[in-house]
């Protein structure tokens, strides 16, 4: 395989870089900041383990379903309204959450607030690719996850401190004031980005036309489905943490948001490495060599899970190696999907996100349904997510042919 020189990379626009990282902050502050509340949630709604953990499921299948609207959406209407309402439907639906009197109503509230949140990485990547080529898309996806990733790492301490003071209540009330800032910022300052041929190609055709002609597309799938896998180890590890940090290693909610926060710093790490390595690589030959390091770790974590060998300190090095994957390869197969029908942008990336989401969500169910106490069934989750996401890198998106040459 030959490395192929890249160009010299434009210059990029921190502000706007800024702000679509914080577009994509909503699903992670609105995960992470609240999931060590999750036993006062069960505790003051009087409800079991099953129903607190459902509020988290009911956000993933909000993320999910949500993003396959605003795509289309996006791309005949503008970025702008469609990122602005969903941003409205966010603010509202976490009023509600703070004001929650049950728990099948915190639930319903979650679902909806996914489907307004979930506006802004859909449209924030549509944006990115709306104005740079398929390498300068990736590395603007990778700054991005630095920015996102801080949400990770910064979120959990966040919402720690406000449970403490103000009780999980508050920590709704927190993601209200954000999701305000957020909008207020868009309103002023993000300018329409779509294309006369993006708007043209849309209203040629409905959402479910162009969503066929996608997934008619070989290379499409390919990305599409080795973002979601490998995601998929992602949303697995935030699932079933909680229970694997503080219940089976019997750790304190601090040492778990240490732990958390710790994983997140590896995946932005790793973003930031891509970003590097694009200097002399194109996306496809760093998603190729992360794929097979990808699978190496976690091969290394299942062997570590089955045999016991090491306890803890084992298992949680190697969870932290098979994770940072994300940070090399989220970037790199968005860029690659985004650049196969760049008119469509907005479907792409909802179609992208969704698949994700669901991929996820069906991960962490399995996990859950596998659950017996031990590492096990995370490590053999994340291990078959990883494989089949090298399937999919090695066999649709990045052909023998294709896998030395520098991306159009």
């Amino acid at each position: 395989m030959t490395d192929t020189p890249q160009p010299a990379p434009t210059v990029i626009p921190w502000r706007l870089v800024l702000m679509l990282g914080a577009l994509t902050a909503f699903a992670p502050m609105s995960i992470d900041m609240y999931l060590s509340s999750m036993p006062e949630i069960g505790r003051q709604l009087h409800a079991g383990p099953d129903n607190v953990q459902a509020t988290l499921a009911a956000f993933f299948a909000g993320m999910a379903i949500g993003q396959f609207l605003y795509g289309p959406a996006s791309d005949r209407f503008g970025r702008r309204g469609p990122l602005l309402l969903g941003i409205g439907i966010y603010v509202v639906a976490s009023v509600v959450c703070t004001l929650a009197p049950s728990i099948e109503v915190l639930i319903a509230a979650r679902f909806v607030q996914a489907l307004g949140g979930c506006a802004g990485a859909v449209i924030a990547r549509a944006v990115a690719r709306d104005r740079f080529n398929h390498a300068d898309t990736a590395r603007v996806l990778s700054m991005m996850t630095l920015i996102m990733g801080l949400a990770p790492v910064l979120a959990p301490q966040l919402g720690g401190v406000i449970q403490f003071f103000t009780g999980w209540r508050g920590v709704f009330g927190t993601l209200v004031v954000f999701g305000l800032l957020i909008g207020a910022w868009i309103a002023v300052a993000l300018t329409e980005s779509r294309s006369e041929a993006t708007a043209v190609q849309a209203r040629s055709e409905n959402p479910f036309k162009a969503y066929a002609a996608l997934l008619s597309q070989k290379r499409l799938l390919g990305y599409g489905l080795a973002g979601a896998l490998n995601g998929a180890t992602l949303f697995t590890y935030i699932s079933t943490s909680p229970d694997l940090v503080m219940g089976t290693y019997g750790h304190t909610p601090l040492v778990f948001n240490i732990i958390f926060a710790f994983n997140a710093v590896g995946i932005i790490g790793a973003s930031q490495v891509n970003r590097l390595l694009l200097r002399r690589l194109t996306p496809d030959q760093v998603l190729v060599r992360a794929s097979v390091a990808s699978i190496i770790a976690a091969l290394l974590l299942s062997a570590a899970a089955w045999s016991g060998l090491g306890g803890e300190y084992t298992v949680l090095p190697l969870l932290f190696a098979a994770l940072a994957s994300y940070g090399l390869m989220a970037g790199n197969t968005m860029a690659g999907a985004l650049s196969v029908d760049p008119r469509r942008a907005g479907s792409i990336s909802a179609l992208m996100g969704g698949v994700a989401f669901a991929a996820g969500a069906l991960a962490s169910w399995v996990g859950g349904l596998l659950h017996d106490g031990t590492p096990k069934p995370v490590a053999v989750v994340m291990f078959a997510c990883l494989v089949g996401s090298s399937l999919a890198i090695f066999g649709l998106a990045v052909p023998k042919g294709l896998r030395a040459k520098a991306p159009a």
